[in-house]
């Protein structure tokens, strides 16, 4: 066998996610098989999701192939490193080259190289590893591949022109989910959830330039899938998965307005009824943007926000005013959808008054669901730039993530933990408070949780 894909997520050494336990196919993974097999390109793929490191080792061992290609990302680095490490000191694996592909690499590409990866996939990797596919069972002529560095004969760490982004995603077929067991991830769905949910992308790269976020991949771009492609997916989606729902990825679905009217328009033609939830940005949503996605089957907007104070989106380079997004979600769900929104706490000069509009802000807006976490810089991100000198925790590169890198807050670090608890459990009074007046015991728990963090977050309190 001579190529391997594979990535390195487990999902049963996550132990958050097995609180959450809402996996999904890896799709990029699943871009590139697709786009080998049309072009004659023989490989397998181990999908390690529900496996473990053991069984993923020994799986390689029996393949024996010529070359590992794993995708990387954040979340996947440390384990890949480990496993990448143990393949290398595997007499039976003397002759097998390791690929790097992902966002992670962007910006780590020596380091990678450094802890043992041969070659690494910088950018969109289905024509960058098509073409070097080409060379690797050829000429070996590595300079040639645009997109692509690599460590020399001599180990030299080398590292060619980037890749032309492709124009016409069009093109590209559709994720070759058949690769998979998909039942896997349908059943665990079905088992934790009540309901089955697969995801789905229309569209790569994103316009906005918000500081926090990586465009390590695809870039600051806006390509997009005809809807008709689109829609084609999901009827095949339907009828080979019968999924109970879709999770469309793209970081903004409604983004083109012309693009969704010929989407909801596809989706009722041929009377396609399969929920969905989808992510947005609040300046890109009105009643008409509602009524299309409703008529096409969506169940569910998130709408970023990040923050409840201006001037830290401000400071985010968001491009969205707060009350706007306070707007839409309330709104959506006078159309009948769930609304659901992202915070993120701790970001520089954050103080105490932020955080305070923050709940202010959920408070009103009612989100269905919301998710918050601490502010953490991805290197190549406009946060990482800006709190490059300020960095007082900078872990050993090769055992951490930048999860794990702190930065000088207004704060220590371990405020935000509080402020994090505190967020929530008002939030969730809020919400107890609304759906009954006469206040139950949960409640006030719930509310002495509240108060609990908030003298905790005072202990932490510096100036």
């Amino acid at each position: 066998m001579s190529i391997l894909l594979t990535h390195g997520y487990f999902l049963e050494e996550d132990e958050t996610e097995q609180k959450i336990m809402r996996p999904y196919p890896p799709l990029g993974l699943l871009y590139i098989s697709a786009y080998l097999e049309e072009n004659g390109v023989g490989h397998e793929l181990i999908d390690s999701t529900f496996s473990n490191q053991e069984l993923w080792f020994n799986n390689v061992l029996s393949l024996k192939p010529k070359l590992i290609a794993i995708y990387t990302n954040l979340m996947t680095k440390v384990k890949i490193l480990k496993l990448i490490k143990r393949v290398n000191n595997t007499p039976e694996l003397s002759e097998t080259k390791i690929l790097l592909g992902g966002p992670d690499v962007t910006y780590n590409w020596e380091n990678y190289l450094k802890y043992g990866a041969d070659f690494l996939v910088i950018g969109e990797g289905e024509e960058t590893f098509l073409e070097f596919s080409k060379q690797f069972f050829g000429q070996q002529d590595f300079s040639s591949v645009d997109g692509l560095a690599y460590k020399s004969a001599t180990n030299e760490f080398i590292k060619n022109p980037p890749r032309t982004k492709i124009k016409e995603v069009d093109q590209l077929s559709m994720p070759n989910r058949k690769k998979i067991d998909l039942t896997k991830y349908l059943e665990t769905w079905k088992k934790y959830h009540g309901k089955s949910t697969l995801n789905i992308s229309t569209q790569r790269g994103c316009p906005y330039t918000c500081q926090w976020c990586s465009t390590a991949v695809y870039g600051q771009s806006y390509r997009r899938r005809s809807p008709k492609l689109v829609v084609d997916e999901i009827e095949y989606l339907i009828k080979n998965y019968n999924p109970d729902a879709l999770w469309f990825v793209d970081d903004v679905f409604t983004v083109s307005h012309k693009w969704l009217e010929e989407f909801s328009r596809e989706m009722q033609n041929r009377n396609l009824k399969i929920p969905f939830e989808c992510i947005t940005r609040a300046e890109r949503m009105n009643e008409k943007v509602l009524v299309q996605l409703k008529a096409a089957g969506c169940f569910r907007i998130w709408i970023g926000a990040e923050s409840g104070s201006q001037r830290i989106i401000d400071l985010m380079k968001r491009q969205v005013d707060i009350n706007k997004v306070s707007d839409m979600m309330l709104l959506t769900q006078k159309f009948g959808m769930e609304a659901g929104t992202f915070i993120m706490v701790g970001y520089p000069t954050e103080t105490k008054t932020d955080i305070e509009l923050t709940i202010d802000y959920l408070k009103k807006a009612n989100p269905n669901q919301f998710t918050i976490t601490v502010a953490y810089p991805i290197k190549g991100t406009g946060l990482y730039t800006q709190i490059e000198k300020d960095i007082i925790v900078q872990p050993e590169w090769s055992t951490s993530t930048d999860r794990q890198i702190d930065f000088k807050r207004t704060f220590p670090r371990r405020y935000y933990d509080f402020a994090v608890r505190r967020i929530v459990n008002e939030v969730n009074y809020e919400k107890l408070k609304n759906a009954d007046k006469h206040l139950t015991i949960n409640a006030f728990i719930v509310k002495l949780k509240a108060f609990v963090s908030l003298i905790r977050m005072s202990f932490f309190q510096v100036g």
